[in-house]
């Protein structure tokens, strides 16, 4: 039987569905192609514009912040040794203050746009075992929202100098964060209660 055999409505029918299982094959292509690509960082970041508070406006799910509900926040100050010290803080549904200290070596001086992170004791925290990647993807100009990952595209977070930013902003570095290959399907809104 032949295409001009089939009733036209059924011949329309089954060009959608042949261009439906195109579109959605070159969907699947694309996204397999940006996460087998090598993440890209920004150029460069000046870490004394960097410094300072941070809140948490979107993440990928992470067990380390399973308790954390509401009111994320990360900040950044130059340690004595020229490292940065990490104070991540964090509120559970219950009231309880999370906080976890730690210390971001950079990887890539002077661009600066790859850190390592750890989250040991402070007495063994030289040595180079459990340190996390923390690679800066996407920073505006200002230093006002920052996207941050690392390379297996497991781990993700937006950040904004605010805790209550602009939703387009937010949407742009999500729709970035896509771009590059990220699955975006369980991404968490964090609740900041802070005005």
């Amino acid at each position: 039987m032949t295409s001009n055999n089939l009733p036209k409505a059924g011949y329309k029918l089954a060009k959608i569905a042949v261009g439906g299982a195109v579109l959605l094959g070159l969907g699947i292509a694309t996204m397999a192609y940006a996460q087998t690509k090598p993440l890209q960082t920004v150029e460069r970041v000046e870490l004394d514009k960097y410094l300072g508070v941070w809140y948490e406006v979107a993440r990928k799910p992470l067990y380390f912040q399973n308790k954390c509900d509401r009111d994320v926040t990360a900040t950044y100050t130059l340690n004595e040794n020229g490292n940065i010290g990490v104070d991540n803080r964090c509120y559970t549904k219950d009231g309880q203050l999370n906080q976890s200290i730690g210390e971001a070596f950079v990887k890539n001086a002077p661009f600066n746009t790859k850190l390592k992170v750890s989250f040991l004791p402070e007495a063994i925290r030289w040595l180079p075992l459990g340190r996390g990647d923390y690679w800066v993807l996407k920073l505006d100009d200002d230093y006002q929202t920052v996207l941050v990952g690392e390379p297996r595209r497991k781990y993700m977070w937006v950040l904004s100098r605010t805790p209550q930013p602009d939703q387009a902003v937010i949407h742009e570095y999500l729709e970035y964060a896509k771009s590059v290959g990220y699955d975006l399907s369980d991404v968490i809104h964090t609740k900041q209660t802070i005005k």
